[in-house]
């Protein structure tokens, strides 16, 4: 870390191979859309020898967004593993997404990872760390994953790393500024035509020599005499933060006397990568990508030092909770490439020749083709949803290979605390368990946020339903964070989607990967109907067509029910004017109206039908006739009477910060929403608890993101049936009965 190493690149494209868990590193890569993770996977590819030149994200060209929807888009939309070697260690890179869409495949990437390196971009966060970077920030804080900072596009005008060093600090320090600081200072060199200074090198303030890359290549020099001043305060406080997290409680003293020189570097080093890994410490590098035919990006060198030196082996990580099939928990074994099997598919995607791949992590024991294993577990569900019902199976495990960009470099095992694709695993989903066939156990899976903006989609034509069906499936096995409805009372396919972006994404997949025709269309609300009030109806069925005829009357009072109350049937004939045998006939008529709707065609509820009197014929009377006749009397009555249109009500859970607050309120009132109640959570955080018409939330994932720049979270789940708003009534009906979800007029 203080230091050059002794890097040995294997050749371009060539899956390293570890051995032991001492010689893997696994680090996700964290941080804003447009932050420079890509191309800083791209670049540190390059320098450590994987590629033989940096692809761009604006070419489609980068290792990590080989998928053709990345290629198109110029964006991740997909976790990406990018293994590379360094100082004869393997380093597995995990390129996340950054827009907040695809936060299912940063859960994914940070289950993998045993440390982090957050990616800050100069330019886009000039003024402070975007909100949902700080929020996983504070989730790997959580778990005590250790972790750095990246600051990139240092070479956009008006931009400044020590400043961004301090803004780092105060979102990242935790009331412990000390706790973030740099260890390399930038070199800008000399200002262009444009008034940019590109990024030349870097001073370490340990070593006191200047990383110089202009020539293309990482090379040591002497700083320059004008530097001393700035390079001297920033090792001083350096090194004090380093003491100041170092477990030797007779540093401080040991500097103190020797007046700051009395510490070796090697000391101090040691002391550094022992806070880095614990967690305690969060070094701030600057990196930038390799300009022109320069086989190393600047501070490229460093950064893989770090990764390699600094951060914890998969030794040091504590396993994830486990238990039996029968939910008793056991203790996890620990990661030793001898122990016993227990593995976790991490991603699972679909291959057009290879068919189903699972991307797994090891975390004891080691996997190796053909074996067999068992297969346990009920993939992923939101907090709070009900967990699907489990799988398991005894599958016998396919080809292993280690994945780089389109490629799949063959491998004959997986080792503890390393990853690898597996091809073939049964049906096997994200989240599953592999553990030995006769002592299965299960990984707690991670969480993922419920998706809650609607897409209803349609088969193009004919010949592309049983497509449609097929490709939906696959795409929901994929991803975690997508949920299929098949809605019963719109009779519409509706996949929930964590965002507008997640849906393209989506609707590109099916067309293009699954090659079916879709159809996107408005999604519709289920609205119900009821009476307002007391109505009386008779249902005549009379007909005469030569033989056996019908013949049916029946009289009826409709009375509006509580909420919640249904269809409630009376029986109130005296004097046998209904044989007996008929009634249930009345009632089965009644209750299949009720279900086709009335006024504008959605089911009736909470109403009480009383059957009053009736007629019937020794001959023409059956049971079909009093069902007709039966349906034709609530007709009847519903003419004569005013039916109200009933709308499904939320209870919504809004969690902002504080400041937030007045604007979601306001926001939720404009939506004809009723809050209930706050309470004050963690962290500077407020619950706001509201009820709102289902068909005013229908976009809300998308404006409360928008209203809280993406520092909100909301969860919802169905109350009850509410009166439509007369004026709002009228318009639903004129539009034939149904009612998209989204705000009047918009």
């Amino acid at each position: 870390m203080g230091e050059k190493t002794n890097a040995h690149p294997g050749a371009a494209g060539r899956a390293p191979a570890a051995a032991h868990p001492s010689a893997v590193r696994n680090v996700v890569l964290v941080g804003h859309s447009g932050s420079g993770k890509t191309t800083l996977v791209e670049a540190l590819a390059l320098t450590a020898g994987a590629v033989n030149r940096a692809g761009r994200v604006e070419d489609g060209a980068t290792v990590s967004d080989h998928d053709a929807i990345e290629r198109r888009r110029h964006r991740s939309v997909q976790l990406s593993l990018v293994p590379v070697s360094w100082d004869g260690r393997k380093v597995n890179l995990l390129d996340t997404p950054g827009y907040a869409d695809f936060v299912g495949e940063l859960r994914a990437g940070l289950r993998a990872a045993d440390a982090a390196l957050f990616v800050v971009s100069a330019a886009q966060e000039a003024e402070s760390v975007a909100a949902t970077t700080r929020a996983v920030w504070e989730e790997c804080a959580l778990v005590g994953m250790p972790r750095a900072i990246v600051v990139t596009h240092l070479d956009t005008a008006r931009t400044s790393f020590e400043e961004m060093t301090r803004i780092c600090a105060d979102a990242f320090g935790r009331g412990d500024p000390d706790a973030v600081l740099p260890l390399y200072l930038p070199v800008p060199g000399p200002e262009g035509a444009d008034g940019h200074s590109p990024l030349t090198g870097l001073t370490g303030l340990l070593t006191r020599r200047i990383s110089d890359y202009s020539s293309g290549e990482r090379a040591e020099l002497p700083p320059a005499p004008d530097q001393e001043a700035a390079l001297g305060a920033a090792r001083d406080r350096l090194i004090e933060g380093i003491i100041a997290e170092s477990e030797d409680e007779s540093l401080m003293d040991r500097y103190l006397d020797s007046g700051g020189d009395g510490l070796d570097r090697s000391t101090l080093i040691a002391d550094l990568e022992r806070a880095v890994a614990r967690g305690a410490f969060h070094p701030v590098l600057a990196a930038a990508p390799a300009a022109g035919g320069a086989r190393q990006g600047v501070g490229t060198v460093e950064l893989l030092d770090l990764v390699t030196r600094g951060f914890p082996t998969p030794l040091e990580r504590t396993p994830p909770a486990v238990a039996a099939p029968s939910g008793e928990p056991r203790t996890a074994p620990a990661c030793d490439p001898e122990g016993p099997l227990l593995a976790e598919v991490i991603r699972t995607a679909s291959d057009p020749y290879a068919g189903r791949i699972s991307l797994v992590r090891v975390f004891s024991g080691t996997l190796r083709a053909d074996d067999t294993v068992h297969l346990y577990g009920h993939g992923l569900d939101a907090a709070g949803r009900e967990p699907r019902p489990c799988h398991e199976a005894e599958v016998r495990v396919g080809a292993l290979t280690s994945p780089f960009g389109r490629q799949q470099h063959p491998v004959d095992r997986c080792v503890a605390g390393d990853l690898a694709c597996v091809a073939r695993l049964g049906d096997a989903e994200t989240g599953d368990t592999l553990s030995p066939p006769g002592d299965p156990l299960l990984i707690e899976p991670w969480t993922t946020p419920d998706p809650l903006l609607p897409l209803a989609v349609r088969a193009h034509g004919k010949g592309d339903e049983d497509k449609l069906s097929q490709g939906l499936a696959r795409l929901v096995t994929e991803d975690p964070t997508l949920r299929l409805e098949q809605n019963p009372d719109t009779r519409q396919l509706v996949l929930w989607c964590l965002g507008e972006a997640h849906q393209e994404v989506a609707l590109d997949r099916l067309r293009n990967h699954y090659g079916v025709r879709v159809d996107a269309e408005p999604h519709r609300v289920a609205l119900r109907e009821t009476f307002a009030g007391r109505a009386a109806g008779r249902g005549r069925h009379v007909k005469q067509s030569g033989g056996h005829g019908q013949f049916a009357i029946c009289e009826i009072e409709v009375e509006p029910l509580p909420a919640g109350g249904g269809i409630e049937f009376v029986d109130k004939v005296v004097g046998g004017s209904v044989p007996r045998q008929f009634i249930a006939s009345v009632e089965k008529g009644v209750r299949a109206q009720a279900a086709r709707g009335l006024a504008s065609g959605h089911p009736l509820v909470d109403v009480r039908v009383t059957l009053l009197d009736g007629k019937a014929h020794a001959v023409d009377s059956s049971d079909a006739a009093f069902q007709t006749a039966g349906a034709l009397a609530l007709r009847e009555a519903a003419a004569d009477a005013r039916i109200q249109l009933l709308e499904p009500v939320c209870e919504v859970a809004v969690l902002v910060p504080d400041d937030y607050v007045g604007p979601v309120m306001s926001d939720l009132s404009g939506r004809r929403g009723r809050v209930v109640g706050t309470e004050q959570g963690p962290d500077g955080r407020t619950l706001v608890r509201a009820e709102a018409p289902e068909s005013e939330i229908g976009r809300y994932a998308l404006d409360l993101r928008s209203l809280t720049h993406g520092t909100g979270r909301f969860d919802r789940a169905h109350a009850r049936f509410e009166a439509m708003p007369p004026q709002l009534a009228d318009r639903v009906r004129a539009e034939g009965g149904r009612q998209g979800e989204g705000r009047p007029g918009a």
